[in-house]
């Protein structure tokens, strides 16, 4: 079973956290709220999340405030944040969001379906990096077990290799889509930067399967690295 991505509500009034849940519900994913800033600070420390939706204004630890520290934990600083606001003070006060760390920065009110759309985006993405993680666990043990399944059974080193081929090789084509689908619709620069390097990720895990290959020479390819 796949696993559901966590997106991160932030806002302090209930009623726009409830209109996030409804236009965010269609994509079938995991929503947690926070009504402030230090809730979701707090909620930050423990749970790993997709994408970040950042009301600007909030009493107290405000969304450039939240966002700051976010930014600053390695834990979470690769977040993509997007900033809802209520107020338009011009190119300045749009300048601040994004040298807060956004990745979009969007006026209320907005289309729920342009924001569901670029939420869809980040979700996608985020559950690609997954299936490249564990694409990138399952070789580890490979290497580390001898040629031991990771179920548990033996099974031959160039069977598993097969196995492990194929799978990487379903999510290079599913990224491969995403980043046509990225470039069909002029997306926003952050997300296909973002797909970019989910690709070169691919690309390393893919040159270090294929070392390992009977011929090549190499019995202990060097993995990517997963950050």
């Amino acid at each position: 079973m796949v696993q559901k991505a966590k997106i991160l509500l932030v806002d302090d009034r209930p009623e726009n956290l409830l209109a996030l849940e409804a236009i965010l519900s269609a994509l079938d994913q995991t929503l947690v709220r926070a009504s402030s800033g230090e809730e979701a600070l707090k909620a930050l420390l423990t749970d790993d999340f997709a994408v970040i939706l950042l009301d600007v204004q909030m009493p107290g630890m405000d969304g450039f405030e939240t966002a700051a520290h976010i930014k600053r934990r390695e834990r979470t600083r690769d977040i993509p944040i997007i900033f809802l606001t209520a107020i338009n003070h011009g190119p300045h006060h749009t300048f601040r969001g994004y040298a807060a760390g956004a990745v979009d920065y969007i006026s209320k009110p907005f289309d729920p379906w342009v924001l569901r759309a670029k939420v869809s985006v980040f979700v996608e993405l985020y559950m690609k990096n997954c299936q490249l993680r564990e694409q990138a666990a399952l070789l580890r043990l490979q290497l580390e077990g001898g040629g031991k399944s990771v179920l548990g059974d033996s099974k031959e080193p160039a069977g598993l290799l097969a196995e492990l081929s194929a799978r990487l090789a379903a999510v290079e084509e599913q990224a491969e889509a995403l980043s046509k689908q990225l470039d069909d619709e002029s997306a926003d620069a952050a997300a296909v930067a973002t797909a970019a390097h989910l690709e070169r990720k691919l690309t390393g895990l893919r040159r270090a399967l294929d070392a390992l290959e009977p011929g090549t020479g190499s019995g202990a390819a060097s993995l990517p690295s997963q950050n």
